[in-house]
């Protein structure tokens, strides 16, 4: 009896640690199907969301909690930026220059009789300004269409607009010095030496401008340290004040000149009149005319230059925005100003659009020295 009692209990050992052995195997066998029955899985990977859940295989009384993804379609999020009206309203300004003066340029190109002083410097002033209004345009294409992030489409796009702009303004003073030029060597204004000095005044303008438009990119810029960054990245601080600065002294400088002009003009009317009060209202008209220029030009750009020269990258960029866009709205106004009011270039424009001439248009060929 001891015996059989003794292999009953071996028996009974044997088959507990049989059945302990197998619930071992079952549950590991659980725990593994749930965790590689799918393809690898990247811990990482933030489009794959985790969940505890009891193992079904589990026969004993405590569920066992496993660790099992809950697969779901992985979405990203694409953040779109926002376009600013600001940037719309710069984008349309930039094409509106474009239009006018590419205008410009080709009734130019087209006429061999536009070939004076004037209107190589007349010429000029559309080609800068074209160039701003392309300039805007790729500012707006690189800021939500490229990767902006990119140094070099960040200063391609920096450059091209301080070039413009810089000649744009110096093509103005130039203008002035040769309607200045004009009045006070009326003798002799119409010789080979003024076409040289024109000529010559054209070329210092755009190397000049270009070499402004190139110092960004040789490393005069704030883009390892955004702190010492203008109101215009990026455009240092330093650098903007200088060229705001500049055209401080270019706008005094064509106040002294068109003042000049004035008297010049007030001189010689007195001199030749015959008809005192005709004289005296075309005297009177063309101070006017000179006024509206001066003041149109300061107009749009004085807020930008003095802002400039007050505020920077921490300032709100709305204040930015508000004295860069009447900025640019000077290169819309300078074909009005400089090209549409002269006669011999609406008689092209009119040629070319229905092959006539009105018959109230003035066929007097007009001098630099007309306002």
């Amino acid at each position: 009896m001891m015996v059989r009692t003794g292999r009953k209990s071996s028996i009974r050992h044997l088959l507990a640690m049989i059945l302990s052995l197998a619930a071992a195997a079952a549950m590991s066998s659980g725990s593994g199907s749930s965790l590689n029955s799918s393809s690898p899985l990247d811990p990482f990977d933030f489009s794959t969301s985790w969940s505890l859940a009891e193992d079904p295989s589990n026969s004993s009384s405590e569920p066992v909690q496993t660790l099992t993804p809950d697969l779901q379609p992985a979405t990203t999020a694409v953040a779109v930026q926002e376009v600013s009206p600001w940037d719309i309203a710069l984008c349309v300004t930039g094409t509106l220059i474009s239009c006018e003066n590419a205008l410009v340029i080709a009734v130019l190109f087209y006429t061999p009789t536009l070939r004076a002083p004037m209107f190589i410097l007349i010429g000029s002033l559309a080609v800068a300004d074209l160039l701003a209004g392309l300039g805007l345009i790729l500012n707006f294409v690189f800021t939500y269409l490229v990767d902006s992030s990119v140094e070099f489409v960040t200063l391609l796009s920096v450059g091209l607009l301080i070039s413009a702009f810089s000649a744009s303004v110096l093509n103005i003073l130039a203008i002035t010095v040769d309607r200045y030029l004009s009045l006070y060597n009326a003798l002799t204004y119409h010789t080979e030496r003024t076409v040289t000095f024109t000529y010559v005044m054209v070329v210092f303008i755009w190397v000049s401008c270009l070499t402004l438009g190139l110092l960004p990119a040789l490393g005069w810029n704030c883009l390892r340290d955004e702190s010492t960054c203008s109101i215009c990245r990026p455009v240092t601080k330093n650098n903007a004040v200088a060229l705001a600065v500049t055209f401080l002294l270019v706008f005094a400088l064509m106040m002294q000149l068109y003042l000049q002009i004035c008297k010049i003009a007030f001189r010689h009317a007195q001199q030749i009149a015959v008809q005192h009060q005709f004289v005296a209202i075309s005297t009177t008209k063309g101070v006017s005319t000179l006024s509206a220029i001066l003041c149109a030009f300061g107009a749009c750009w004085l807020p930008f230059a003095m802002y400039s020269i007050v505020a920077d990258s921490s300032y709100p960029v709305i204040y930015t925005y508000a004295t860069v866009l009447p900025a640019t709205c000077c290169s819309v106004i300078n074909p009005i100003i400089y090209a549409f009011r002269n006669p011999d270039i609406q008689k092209s424009l009119w040629m070319a659009c229905c092959g006539c001439v009105p018959s109230n248009l003035s066929l007097r060929p007009r001098t630099s020295s007309d306002v």
